[in-house]
């Protein structure tokens, strides 16, 4: 297994495995390995199936929910995330969010198999939100500790949200409702389950306000954060190649899509991976 180093803040891209094939324990544990030390994994060369792409996503743990989704025909686990080339809905995901993160147990890792990529655009960003951290002073760090950060999917899953009712002529399977509405807090600053890293646990997206803090309030920290986050020492660019299975650790990441692919059809098939 080649593993080739993005020199950005996160993200590696491996040569040289067949994930189609037989997933040896000795394999697994190298890509866990790569997996903790890089954050993001972009396996290039794949000739992945659903079956396959099931299998692996098994193999790195338990299926997770996704609750705004339909599955595609015949799968209970794989959403296709797709955008027809004359679609003219807003681009989906196109804010910093790590996913499913308002959930009381949000999933560990999320998978992309790219199924048809355009030829231009379509590139997805991360922002590696231990890093962020880390790079704060002491003295900020030693604040946000005491915040607990409250998290829901309502800007963009509730029957009025951006993926709701008005949002017309859209290809992908979502499917907004009232469970959006729901909140849950996490500890603003979070340590990695497994590495032990303090990360920044907020997005833009999900992430609606701090428990004792007034509307302004929020607001000001709000932005302060995500200003911080969006400086692109913290971001690594990925750029989509066919055949190529994309894979990140929701636990210490944000992510986002770009566009710039318009006149052309995209489409990846994913997968969640429980924590």
């Amino acid at each position: 297994m080649i593993v080739e180093p993005s020199g950005a803040a996160c993200g590696a891209t491996i040569r040289g495995v067949d994930l189609a094939g037989e997933l040896t324990p000795a394999l697994m544990n190298e890509i866990h390995s790569a997996f903790m030390k890089h954050k993001v994994l972009a396996f290039a060369d794949q000739q992945m199936d659903d079956d396959a792409l099931e299998r692996f996503s098994m193999a790195m743990g338990e299926f997770g929910d996704d609750p705004f989704f339909d599955p595609i025909e015949g799968r209970k686990n794989i959403a296709a995330i797709q955008r027809e080339a004359d679609e003219t809905s807003p681009l989906f995901a196109e804010q910093w969010h790590s996913d499913w993160s308002f959930m009381a147990q949000p999933p560990k890792a999320t998978c992309l198999m790219a199924i048809e990529i355009p030829p231009v655009g379509g590139d997805t960003m991360f922002c590696d939100q231990a890093a962020a951290f880390a790079a704060l002073p002491d003295a900020r760090k030693d604040e946000l500790r005491k915040i607990k950060a409250i998290h829901s999917a309502r800007r963009g899953y509730a029957p009025d949200g951006l993926y709701g009712d008005s949002d017309n002529g859209r290809s992908m399977a979502i499917r907004p409702g009232e469970a959006a509405m729901a909140t849950y807090s996490h500890p603003l600053i979070k340590p990695h389950p497994e590495t032990g890293e303090e990360v920044l646990f907020f997005s833009i997206s999900y992430t609606i306000g701090f428990e004792g803090y007034s509307d302004e309030q929020a607001m000001a920290l709000t932005m302060e954060l995500h200003q911080w986050c969006d400086e692109e020492r913290f971001h690594y660019r990925h750029k989509w190649e066919p055949g190529m299975l994309v894979m990140w650790d929701n636990r210490c990441l944000n992510h986002k899509a770009t566009g710039g692919y318009e006149g052309h059809r995209r489409e990846l098939h994913r997968t969640t991976i429980a924590a």
